[in-house]
C-alpha cells in the first residue's frame, strides 16, 4: 500500500495598497517531469522565485525534490506581487517532501526574500504582514531580521522571529536552535538639518510658519528669487515634534511599502517632489500599487517648491486629499486606499521672472503674462492653502548685521508651538487633532469666540467677499493664534492678525 502524499499549506501575506491580505501557499509533489510551476496570479517576481528558491535549497544543504511541484497560491483571485514569498514557498516545498512536519509550522506566517546561497534580504511591507499575521491569528511570524526590526512596533503578542538565512529557519522550526531576540525599540531623533536661527529677519514669515506648525495649517509663500522662501518652508520641519509611537507605526509602514527599512522611522518626513513628478508618483498608485508622496509625507510636511511650475493636473489632485487626509486610487481589480494626513508647504514667484513688485529689480513681464502666470494655480487649490504670505528680500546690506529677535529663535519658536498644540490636545480630547480640520459646530462650541470678534470677522467677510469656507479658516486660524499666546478666548486681535493671511 502507497503511503499517501502531503499537500503542503503554508500561511503568509500578499500586500494590496498599505494593508496585507493572508495567503496560503500550497505545494504538491507528484510525479512527473521535475520542475517547478507557480500558479495563483503571480507577477513576473513571484515566477522567478522558481529559481532563487532551488538554489538557495540546495545551497542551505537540504534537498529540493526531483519531481514536479506544483506552487498554488491562495485565494487565485487575489493578485501577488513581491519577492517576500521566497521564503513560504520554500517552506512549503520542505513540509511538502516530508522535510519538515505539519505541526512544525502550525499557526505560523512567513515572509522573506531569497538569496542564491540562503541568505535572507529585507523586504517591503514588514508591519503590513505583521499586522495580517496578527489579524490571522498566529502566534509567530518569521521575518529577515532587519525587517523584524520595525515590526516590533505592532501591538500585540504575535511573536516577531528575526532569522538571516534559510538555514536558521529550518533549525529554528526543528527545534535546533532557539530564535535570536531582538534589539528593544528606542526612538533615534537627529537634530533637524534645518532651523530658523540659519536665518537672517522674516520674522513675519517666521511667525505664519509658527502658526502653520501650530495648528497644522496649509501655507503659501510668494515672493522673489532669492527672498529665502524654500530655506523657510524646509525649516518648517524643526517645529514639528518627533511622531509617537503610534505615529511611527503608520508612517514606518507607509515608506516600508516603496522600500526595505532597517528602523522605523520617528521624526515627522518632509516629501519635496521636483516640478516634473508624475501624477502616480504624487498621488500613488502605478502598475505596481504604491503609495506616493503625499502618502510618504503622512504626519509631517508635503514641500512643493514653485507651485506653479507643477502641472496642472498634479496640483488640482490635491483637492480631495487636502479635505480628506487620505487619497483613494482606481486599480483594475479594485480601490487602494492610502492615509496622506500631511501639512501642505508651498512657494511661488509672484510672476515668471519673479520681481513684480520688486523695489530695485525690474519686472520684464507684461501684464498679460503676469495674469497668466498665477492663474497656473487654480483658486479652489489657493482656497484650500490656510496661510497666504508676501515674502520680501533682505537686505543685503544689513544681512551680516541683523540678529535674530529672541522671540524668533528656534528654541522659544518650537515652546511656543509645543505649548499651542498642548492646548489642542486638551480642547479635542486627542493628540492628532488640530484647528484646521475643524469643523463648524466644533468652531461654535470650543472656540470661545467674543461677540467683537464675530462681529469684525463677519464685517470682513462682508467687505472681502469670503465664502463660508473662507470665514471658517479665518475662525481656525485666530484660534490659532490665540493658542500661541496661550489665551482662552479669541478677540479681535487675533481676528485682524488671522485676517493680513488670507
Amino acid at each position: 500500500m502507497s503511503t499517501p502524499h502531503t499537500v503542503a499549506a503554508i500561511h503568509s501575506v500578499a500586500l494590496v495598497g498599505a494593508n496585507g491580505n493572508p495567503i496560503v501557499v500550497e505545494t504538491d509533489i507528484k510525479a512527473g517531469l521535475p520542475g517547478v510551476q507557480i500558479v495563483g496570479m503571480g507577477n513576473k517576481a513571484i515566477n522567478e522565485a522558481r529559481q532563487r528558491v532551488r538554489s538557495a535549497v540546495t545551497n542551505s544543504k537540504l534537498t529540493f525534490p526531483t519531481r514536479k511541484i506544483v506552487v498554488n497560491l491562495a485565494p487565485a483571485e487575489l493578485p501577488k506581487d513581491g519577492t517576500h514569498l521566497d521564503l513560504p514557498i520554500a517552506i512549503s516545498i520542505l513540509v511538502a517532501s516530508g522535510q519538515l512536519r505539519t505541526q512544525e509550522v502550525a499557526s505560523t506566517v512567513f515572509a522573506g526574500e531569497l538569496a542564491l546561497d540562503g541568505l535572507l534580504r529585507p523586504i517591503r511591507g514588514g508591519i503590513s504582514i505583521t499586522q495580517a499575521a496578527s489579524a490571522l491569528g498566529a502566534t509567530r511570524v518569521f521575518l529577515p531580521a532587519v525587517t523584524a526590526q520595525q515590526a516590533q512596533l505592532v501591538p500585540g503578542t504575535l511573536e516577531v522571529i528575526p532569522v538571516t538565512s534559510l538555514t536558521e529557519v529550518f533549525k529554528i522550526l526543528k527545534g535546533a536552535q532557539a530564535p535570536r531576540p531582538i534589539a528593544p525599540f528606542i526612538p533615534k531623533i537627529a537634530p533637524p538639518k534645518h532651523t530658523f536661527d540659519t536665518l537672517v529677519g522674516q520674522e513675519r514669515a517666521k511667525r505664519a510658519l509658527a502658526i502653520s506648525a501650530a495648528g497644522k495649517h496649509a501655507i503659501l509663500l510668494t515672493g522673489p528669487p532669492g527672498a529665502g522662501k524654500t530655506a523657510l518652508c524646509r525649516a518648517l520641519s524643526s517645529l514639528l515634534p518627533p511622531l509617537t509611537r503610534e505615529e511611527s507605526l503608520e508612517v514606518t509602514k507607509l515608506h516600508s511599502l516603496t522600500t526595505p527599512l532597517s528602523e522605523p522611522i520617528c521624526h515627522a518626513p518632509l516629501r519635496a517632489p521636483h516640478h516634473t513628478t508624475t501624477l502616480s508618483a504624487l498621488i500613488g498608485g502605478g502598475v505596481r500599487p504604491h503609495p506616493g508622496d503625499i502618502s510618504l509625507a503622512h504626519k509631517g510636511i508635503l514641500f512643493l517648491d514653485e507651485l506653479p511650475e507643477f502641472p496642472r493636473a498634479i496640483t488640482e489632485a490635491l483637492r480631495q486629499p487636502l479635505e480628506d487626509r487620505s487619497v483613494t486610487v482606481s486599480r483594475l481589480h479594485g480601490y487602494i486606499s492610502y492615509p496622506a494626513d500631511f501639512l501642505l508647504a508651498a512657494t511661488m514667484n509672484p510672476c515668471a521672472c519673479g520681481y513684480t513688485g520688486h523695489p530695485t529689480v525690474p519686472c520684464t513681464c507684461s501684464g498679460a503674462q503676469i495674469a497668466a502666470y498665477q492663474k497656473k494655480v487654480s483658486k479652489p487649490i489657493l482656497d484650500r492653502i490656510d496661510l497666504h504670505l508676501t515674502v520680501n528680500s533682505v537686505d543685503t546690506e544689513h544681512i551680516l548685521h541683523t540678529k535674530t529677535l529672541k522671540e524668533f529663535q528656534q528654541s522659544n519658536l518650537l515652546n511656543t508651538v509645543n505649548a499651542a498644540r498642548i492646548q489642542q490636545k486638551s480642547r479635542y480630547k486627542r493628540s492628532d487633532y488640530y484647528n484646521s480640520y475643524a469643523t463648524l459646530g466644533e468652531v461654535t462650541s470650543l472656540f470661545f469666540i467674543e461677540e467683537s470678534a464675530k462681529k469684525l470677522a463677519h464685517t470682513a467677510a462682508h467687505k472681502l467677499s469670503l465664502s463660508s469656507r473662507g470665514l471658517l479658516k479665518v475662525f481656525r486660524i485666530a484660534r490659532t493664534i490665540a493658542d500661541l499666546e496661550r489665551a482662552s478666548t479669541v478677540t479681535t486681535q487675533h481676528i485682524s492678525e488671522a485676517l493680513q493671511y488670507r
